[in-house]
């Protein structure tokens, strides 16, 4: 038998049941209802496009000075080979290698000896050639009266002539021996003839010095310091280019100011100018040589070591400037929004370098037109815009998000230019 519970559970399900094919009914007639009023509703009752907030830049052409950085590699300016002069022993090492010398330092000493024994030789030689000399003068002396008397004959005078001019040329050939002797001697005590950095030594003590082997060192003059740098055949092609089409002035004479960005990044003291630009192309870089000169008293540059140039004096006449996320990449090129009548319109543009967290327009943008720079991910043709002006942030650094670098480019370039 059922309790009383059970019964009464049943019977609440089975009303339940009854219930629910109406109450489905119901659901489904207000749905049809709710559609069939929004269906009904006239033109005006549609919804309305919403205007977008956009941040804005009013376009300015300006003079804007331009630079442009690349890789680069120093070089002494002067690399003197120390070489011995004469052949002979390696006596000593005077110098301390990479150290700094002075002009006129000793750097090696060789074996004297022998060529002392050598300059007593020619100067022997020399006193005694002096002595026949003057012998051979005296009997001249003697032999020309007697000439002169008819005692003699004009033969004897001639031989008396004769043998006292080739003492006294035998007199100066011995002088010139001596000389020899003494530039010998004076080539065993080998110094710097510059003031600079020296490298090891390629020769120890001790080695016999000839013409095979006769590298001792290298000294390096330190300042001014050679610093080189190329740029490709499409640059310089570029460069020439945008001065035809007024996009670019060089300064006169291309003077550049050619600054030195240390390995660290710090800026070296001294600026430079360019003193050198090879007119041959390099097929195997494919680019020119440029060769800069600067000054470096205290040798912080030291060659073969790899910095950074930037070439300033340069100027972008009435250039327009607008920040990068401004700039968007479309399929056909790069678009700017523009807000033309309160509109949003999509303006194609043609972009140049970048200038710090700015974008160079080379094309497509007039003075005074309004450029959206924030909001623009979101507009369409023709989309109502509320505008207002862009805010720059404190201390006039670059927004969170943004390059403040310009990229570096193939072949080691940096440009801002």
């Amino acid at each position: 038998m059922q309790s009383a519970l059970e019964r009464f559970c049943l019977r609440l399900q089975l009303r339940f049941f009854k219930i629910m094919p109406h109450i489905r009914t119901m659901i489904l007639l207000l749905v049809l209802v709710c559609m069939a009023a929004a269906c009904t509703k006239g033109p005006e009752e549609k919804a309305q496009p919403k205007s977008a907030e956009v941040a804005v830049i009013t376009v300015e052409a300006r003079d804007v000075p331009v630079s442009a950085e690349y890789v680069a590699q120093t070089q002494s300016s002067r690399l003197v080979n120390i070489q011995a002069r004469v052949s002979g022993f390696l006596e000593k090492r005077v110098y301390t290698e990479g150290a700094m010398v002075k002009e006129g330092q000793t750097l090696f000493l060789m074996d004297q000896k022998p060529f002392k024994v050598q300059l007593d030789q020619a100067e022997a030689a020399l006193a005694r050639q002096k002595a026949a000399m003057e012998t051979a003068k005296a009997n001249l002396a003697r032999v020309k009266p007697l000439a002169e008397m008819d005692a003699l004959s004009q033969k004897d005078l001639d031989d008396a002539t004769g043998q006292y001019q080739s003492y006294e040329a035998a007199v100066d050939q011995a002088k010139a021996q001596v000389e020899t002797a003494k530039l010998n001697l004076s080539y065993t005590v080998i110094t710097s003839p510059v003031a600079g950095l020296t490298s090891f030594a390629q020769q120890t003590e001790g080695t016999y010095i000839n013409q095979q082997n006769s590298l001792l060192t290298t000294v390096a003059v330190l300042s001014p310091m050679w610093v080189n740098f190329s740029l490709s055949e499409n640059e310089m092609q570029t460069a020439r280019d945008q001065e035809k089409k007024g996009l670019l002035q060089t300064p006169k004479d291309k003077n550049f100011v050619v600054e030195i960005i240390l390995v660290d990044g710090s800026l070296y003291p001294h600026t430079g100018r360019i003193t050198f630009a090879d007119s041959s192309f390099n097929a195997q870089t494919g680019t020119f040589l440029i060769r800069a000169s600067v000054d470096n008293p205290k040798g912080i540059l030291l060659p073969n070591q790899y910095v950074r140039v930037r070439l300033k004096g340069a100027i972008r006449p009435k250039a327009i400037l607008v920040p990068q996320r401004a700039i968007q990449q479309s399929s056909k090129g790069h678009l700017v929004w523009v807000v033309k009548e309160g509109k949003a319109e999509a303006r194609p543009v043609v972009v140049g370098n970048w200038s710090g967290d700015e974008w160079f327009v080379f094309e497509g943008l007039n003075a005074g037109e309004q450029v959206v720079v924030d909001g623009g991910l979101l507009l369409r043709p023709g989309m109502p815009l509320t505008v207002k002006p862009l805010s720059k942030p404190a201390g006039g650094s670059a927004p969170a998000g943004e390059p403040k670098a310009n990229p570096v480019k193939a072949g080691g370039k940096k440009s801002s230019s």
